[in-house]
């Protein structure tokens, strides 16, 4: 479809500034989520490859996290949209293919639409230029004050939650890959529970530094977050115990901390049952939080 702004429900995006708008106010997304969009936006209708979209987005490099990498940016971008994999309304997944753009799609800001206005108006600016002129320019203000102050009120309350990378301290460097593994599926779990209510970061380079010269100070300063969920990894005789924990910033107050103690016969349901976990009882904890609400009492488990 070529690069352009276009329009899909009450969202714009823009290809080629890569922002995305939900009635005016910009949606944060950040640069590879944007990448990929851009891609499916541009061949909506077509089902686009996973191999295609590693090509667009991370080029010729060997990425040996590809797999988890994509993952993050549909997870980012589902959550931009409000969209469900389940019962999806913009992206589809096409499995052990890739993932299709099936919104209806409109290309704007072409010359038919401004040939339209101009038409339409021609006679009073012939008539009262003067008048028309500065009653363009009280609309036009107001309508910016309106979009600045609903993106302010936005910004206001949607907290940003920061995922740091969970540190592995079972003393076996073969567990580092599924400690990474797990904060990648806890990032994509909170963006994907988030429904628009929440920004993640977890792919922040000041997120992936060592436990020793981990600052969350300078994460709350530097990513504007409010809230970051830290995990450990221990042994425990023939268990694994895993613990979450989700911290307010900056004053840096424990919230609620999920423990698990599970054998990995099997990483991947481990991975995957503790992710869903986290989100399900970090969610609704933090929002409440943010809104200076009671936090929900716990789950019996």
């Amino acid at each position: 479809m070529g690069s352009g702004r276009y329009r899909f429900g009450l969202f714009e995006f823009d290809t080629a500034a890569r922002e995305l708008r939900r009635e005016g106010m910009l949606v944060r997304l950040q640069a590879q989520p944007a990448q990929v969009l851009t891609r499916l936006i541009e061949h909506a209708g077509e089902v686009v490859s996973r191999e295609e979209l590693h090509r667009a987005v991370w080029g010729g490099e060997t990425f040996v996290d590809f797999e988890r990498g994509l993952n993050f940016c549909i997870g980012q971008i589902r959550a931009a949209l409000g969209d469900d994999s389940t019962t999806p309304r913009y992206i589809r997944t096409i499995p052990r293919s890739g993932y299709q753009f099936i919104a209806p799609i409109e290309k704007i800001g072409g010359p038919s639409a401004q040939t339209v206005t101009v038409s339409a108006n021609r006679k009073f600016l012939f008539a009262t230029p003067a008048l028309v002129c500065a009653g363009v320019i009280l609309v036009a203000f107001a309508v910016g004050a309106r979009h600045w102050v609903r993106s302010w009120q936005m910004s206001k309350r949607r907290p940003i939650v920061a995922v740091a990378r969970f540190d592995n301290e079972t003393n076996d460097p073969g567990m580092t890959r599924f400690s990474d593994g797990l904060t990648d599926s806890v990032v994509e779990r909170l963006t994907s529970s988030s429904r628009g209510r929440f920004d993640v970061i977890g792919n922040a380079r000041i997120l992936r530094l060592p436990r020793e010269q981990r600052d969350l100070s300078a994460i709350a300063s530097t990513l504007h977050a409010s809230y970051a969920v830290l995990g450990q990894m221990r042994s425990d005789g023939a268990q694994t115990r895993i613990l979450v924990h989700l911290i307010r910033l900056p004053d840096q107050t424990h919230l609620w901390v999920v423990r698990i103690d599970r054998p990995l016969a099997d990483p991947l349901t481990v991975e995957s049952d503790a992710a869903e976990r986290v989100s399900a009882e970090f969610s609704d904890r933090l929002m409440s939080d943010s809104s200076g609400s009671p936090l929900p009492p716990a789950a019996n488990r």
